[in-house]
Order: C-alpha cells, then structure tokens, then sequence
C-alpha cells in the first residue's frame, strides 16, 4: 500500500501526551505523512474530539480516510497493520506469533502498571509517600530489565535490531520518567542498577524516528508549571 498523504491521516493530539507520542513514532517508522491536530481536553472539549472519540474523549485518535481509530496500543497496530509496506520500513510488531504475544502482553503492563506509577507520583506531594512511589517504579523497571533481556536478544532494542511495539510503548513513557527524576530528585532509570534499560534508553532516544518527539524533562515540567498555574487560577465553581 502507497504511503498516505498528510491530508489523509490526522492525529489528534495534546502537548507531551506520552501516548500520542506513540502513535507518532509508529507514523514515522512507517514514513507516513500525518497532520498533527492539537485539540481541548479540558471542559468544554475540542469538538472534533468529542466526535471522533465520543466513548472517552481523549487522545490520541488518528484520523485515516475521515474513520477514526482510538487507543494508542490499537492504533500502533493499526498502523503496523494498514501500511505493511510501508515504503520498505520493517513490521512494527514481531513477525513470530509467540513473540508478538509477548510484546504485546509486556506492553500491556507498562500501561497497568508503570503509567498508574508514574502518574500518581507526578501529583504526590508528601515525600514519604513520594519514595515508596518511586520505590515501585524501579521495581517495574526491574522487571522490564528482564523483560529486555529475553525481547531483544543480545540485540539493541527490545524488537531486535530495531525499534518495534515494546520499545515504543516504553519509550514514549521516558519524558515522564526524566522529568519526575529531575522534578522529584528521584533516581528512577538508575544506570548501575539497570544497565541494559539504561543503555536501551539512550538508543531509542537517538533515533531518527523517535528525535524531537520524546521532550526532555525540561520541556515537561515547563507545561506542568504551566497546567498547575492555570488550574489554580481557575475560581471554584
């Protein structure tokens, strides 16, 4: 199938969303144009949006020939699966049916497990309860360190040679995790302690598909300063 015009594919997206980032990297892995659409998400919503995702009104969505496909994970398959040729980019996911499983079957843990961490030490406030947060995270990524080991085998990224579902499902989380070490001085993604997800993470940073879209912790604790003025500034109702 011939590469999509920009005009044919949209993304609805919000700044730094880690989830739209995902859906990004799968586009550019694939070499396909997109048109990046910035919508609302606080009351009252982006119409497209309420339109496109009328179950959760939430992003991402991609747009693809006016259909609309929610969910990041389903999107990146969707992707994966509607541009197979994608202009001679490789399969996204596996090609091996029990491979497939298991990437898909870690990537669902990151988003159980690791992304309710991360979100909850964003907003905690109270430094015991902060450690103990932070405390779990490192043992997700632990178990992620593991999980590397068997994905990627003896390769540089968790989809072997290159970057494939698991690695973009992790690595779009990585803003996040940068940003609540240097905002929390919390050491998360420890290079002693996890060597191979250290070492893995700076490949996957270094991408061509994935420069530029992954902020630095900088940029994500500039829009949290951001978010938390304005949401202080809004007068009770």
């Amino acid at each position: 199938m011939a590469v999509a015009a920009a005009e044919d594919v949209k993304v609805l997206s919000d700044p730094l969303n880690p989830f739209v980032i995902r859906v990004l990297i799968a586009l550019r892995l694939k070499r396909v144009e997109y048109e990046l659409v910035e919508v609302q998400l606080a009351e009252p919503k982006s119409e497209i949006l309420v339109k496109s995702n009328p179950v959760y009104k939430m992003v991402p969505v991609l747009l693809h020939r006016e259909k609309s496909i929610c969910e990041s994970a389903v999107i990146v398959q969707y992707i994966d699966e509607e541009w197979s040729d994608g202009g001679g980019s490789s399969s996204i996911l596996p090609a091996d049916p029990f491979d497939r499983a298991i990437a898909r079957s870690w990537a669902a843990y990151i988003d159980d497990k690791l992304t309710a961490l991360i979100r909850a030490l964003r907003v905690e406030t109270e430094a015991e309860k902060a450690t103990e947060l932070a405390g779990q995270i490192r043992q997700v990524l632990g178990l992620l360190e593991e999980a590397f080991a068997e994905c990627g085998k003896g390769k540089g990224f968790f989809g072997g040679d290159a970057v494939g579902y698991l690695d973009i499902a992790l690595g779009s989380c990585l803003g996040w995790i940068m940003a609540l070490e240097k905002g929390k001085s919390v050491k998360l993604l420890d290079a002693e302690e996890l060597p191979r997800l250290a070492g893995w993470a700076e490949r996957f940073l270094a991408e061509e598909s994935v420069k530029g879209l992954v902020p630095d912790a900088d940029e994500h604790l500039k829009i949290d300063e951001v978010a938390a003025a304005r949401t202080s500034a809004t007068p009770a109702a």
